[in-house]
């Protein structure tokens, strides 16, 4: 069972997902070896994508201008699929792979036979949704409906789509099996409060800009904000862009989810490795997340316990600008404002003119009450 992390000042916020994808190229002991390199990084979750290639792409389907560029034009996606198919019983040596190396398991489904197999096989309790699948309103249900919790991107859909998308999901979630699905049940399933509800409690809205790699100018990360602003749910980041840079500023503008693709050697043949990561970059990019999430701290405005020690060194007091006999009455150029910061605050500056000298003061020594009457 895999769960999605809660948020703690102590427990690190931001669930770190590696993405291995692909990326395996249909090789088992290569998935088995991704699994290693990912918990060696340090990130928090493994993900793989699980299908049936003769159920997620037609025989007419070609590919995407990245993939063909990565892996030729010669044959169709579905040719290129059935060689990066991961066979079913693959996943179970996975699993115990990662529970032997204390990394959560994740998966893709395409097909709802997959998701299936997902939950009531393999028994995840987390389900990661792709981009692709914002408007295929049959897996949406379906993966509602089977209790996990879910990491949806959102790459390619505008904001309508993704309310639309918002509304199977609160379907699923809060109506009986017996209920007839239809795009005006999906709408007012998610004017309900209690779906509201539920889909806060399930639904982490990922951002995404769904091309590999994505220019960073094209990474909008301003968006996160905005569909967190509409649907109050979590954000987070699925990162195509080249470097830490990106994925990193999501960190720091609030994802509690981020995703990076990753692959032992970008040189290998197959779609993705060229917009992925290598291990030593992931362990980079763990690193830099975390140092991230400490920085962002609490968010009150307090001194911290490093500051305390600094404030009277710092900070500066009321002290006699010249020497004062006693008796002086005080005006302004009677006072100087110096460090260190042990004595009457600057603040009580006015309060002093017209207040006379009770003893002698050498310049530079401090003001206090006990010196005046």
């Amino acid at each position: 069972m895999t769960s999605m992390p809660t948020t703690s000042r102590n427990t690190p916020s931001v669930l770190v997902i590696a993405e291995a994808g692909v990326n395996h190229n249909g090789d088992p002991a290569l998935a088995s070896r991704l699994v290693d390199a990912a918990a060696h990084a340090g990130a928090d979750m493994v993900k793989f994508q699980t299908f049936d290639a003769r159920k997620l792409a037609s025989a007419r389907a070609s590919k995407a201008a990245y993939q063909a560029r990565t892996t030729g034009g010669s044959e169709s996606q579905l040719e290129m699929l059935l060689r990066l198919q991961l066979p079913y019983a693959a996943h179970h040596d996975l699993v115990a792979r990662c529970a032997q190396r204390g990394i959560g398991f994740l998966s893709t489904p395409f097909d709802a036979d997959s998701l299936r197999f997902l939950t009531a096989d393999l028994g995840l309790d987390t389900l990661k949704l792709g981009s692709g699948e914002l408007t295929n309103a049959p897996l949406l249900l379906e993966a509602a409906r089977s209790g996990a919790r879910l990491i949806l991107s959102t790459g390619m859909g505008t904001l309508a789509e993704i309310e639309e998308a918002l509304g199977v999901l609160a379907f699923g979630m809060t109506r009986t099996a017996q209920a007839a699905p239809s795009r005006a049940a999906f709408h007012a399933a998610l004017l309900d409060r209690d779906a509201r509800a539920a889909l806060s409690g399930r639904v982490v809205l990922l951002h995404c800009t769904t091309e590999y790699p994505a220019a960073v100018e094209e990474a909008n990360l301003r968006a996160m904000d905005t569909m967190a602003a509409a649907f109050g749910l979590e954000v987070g980041y699925s990162d195509h862009t080249e470097g830490d840079a990106t994925a990193i500023a999501a960190v720091a503008r609030g994802a509690t989810v981020v995703e990076k693709h990753f692959t032992l050697d970008r040189t290998l043949p197959g779609p993705d490795h060229m917009a992925s990561i290598e291990p030593a970059g992931l362990a980079r990019l763990v690193t830099s997340i975390r140092q991230v999430e400490l920085a962002l701290g609490d968010g009150c405005k307090l001194p911290g316990t490093a500051e305390i020690a600094n404030r009277q060194v710092a900070r500066k007091s009321l002290c006699a600008a010249r020497d004062l006999p006693a008796g002086t009455l005080l005006a302004l150029e009677d006072i100087a404002v110096k460090r260190p910061g042990t004595g009457l605050s600057p603040f009580e500056l006015w309060n002093l003119v017209g207040q006379r000298l009770n003893v002698a003061l050498a310049a530079d020594d401090p003001i206090d009450r006990a010196n005046l009457r």
